[in-house]
């Protein structure tokens, strides 16, 4: 079995607004990474390249690196023009580039009608040419996409985000796991279920669960995400990446959430508390590790 290289992360704006009180949960918390999808009011995708310099001159003060780049990439219709999301992924490229960040997270479009789920299979094909266009890219440019699940858009389920990744069938393409996101679209079992399928595209999770009953999100190992499963599969994989939490704990809201900094503090003591019940070992910054 080969050691897993576990580190953690956190979506900032889950905690605050400004970046200063984003590194300073971070620092407290002993994470050393951010997950960055949003500061000062605004979505990364619209960054200028003075906020973005900032940015990357107030964490490496802070000792806090970037993660991964949380785009909202793919969170579009598929009616929508491709070039749209081409442009929007070469701006993203271009704030990692910066930042010294290959990690970008996309997602595989919404499709005409998402009152129900029962017809997206139809879909797949055509997600599945338009991730290929945006894999493509991040081979040129030496990034790795992370394709999470969500709900709404074609890659909701277990089955639908497998037959999207074998078909664009790149290294460049890989998951991004989201429990809370499978289980409220009814995945009653993803990790038994999902695991042997989606197992080894596994390069990213994003840590939050949900309860099947209301759909309600919480923290790690308080509802039916099968977290502390995966957790397992992962360290016994060998798994080297980030858990990322993104707790959803105060507003769960359809681009974005919030959990103040106490929810943040709740939701990395219950990761932790797993992590330590299946004998994951993380990799903490070495500033935590410097005695006061």
């Amino acid at each position: 079995m080969a050691e897993a290289t576990v580190r953690l992360s956190f979506f900032g704006d889950e905690v605050a607004d400004d970046l200063d009180a984003q590194l300073r949960v971070a620092r407290d918390l002993k994470i050393g990474y951010l997950e960055l999808r949003g500061v000062w009011g605004k979505n990364v995708l619209h960054l200028t390249d003075e906020e973005v310099q900032t940015i990357g001159q107030r964490c490496a003060a802070a000792g806090i690196a970037i993660s991964a780049i949380g785009s909202p990439v793919g969170k579009s219709p598929l009616a929508q023009p491709p070039e749209i999301e081409q442009a929007n992924l070469r701006r993203i490229f271009e704030i990692a580039d910066r930042l010294g960040v290959r990690r970008v997270r996309v997602f595989s479009f919404y499709p005409p009608n998402t009152s129900s789920n029962a017809h997206y299979d139809q879909y797949v094909p055509d997600a599945a040419a338009r991730l290929a266009w945006l894999t493509d890219m991040a081979s040129s440019a030496g990034k790795l996409l992370l394709l999470e699940n969500e709900k709404e858009i074609v890659g909701d389920t277990v089955a639908r985000c497998h037959q999207l990744l074998t078909r664009v069938g790149s290294a460049h393409l890989q998951f991004a796991w989201d429990p809370a996101n499978f289980v409220q679209v009814g995945e009653a079992q993803a990790v038994t279920d999902g695991w042997p399928l989606l197992g080894s595209y596994v390069a990213h999770v994003h840590v939050k669960d949900a309860r099947l009953a209301d759909g309600k999100v919480t923290p790690a190992g308080e509802g039916d995400g099968q977290v502390s499963l995966l957790l397992a599969q992962l360290n016994q994989s060998g798994f080297d990446g980030f858990l990322a939490l993104e707790p959803h704990l105060a507003i769960a809201g359809h681009s974005s959430g919030f959990s103040g900094p106490e929810g943040m503090r709740r939701a990395a003591a219950a990761l932790r508390g797993l992590m330590a019940d299946v004998g994951m070992v993380e990799s903490a910054p070495d500033w935590a590790q410097t005695p006061g």
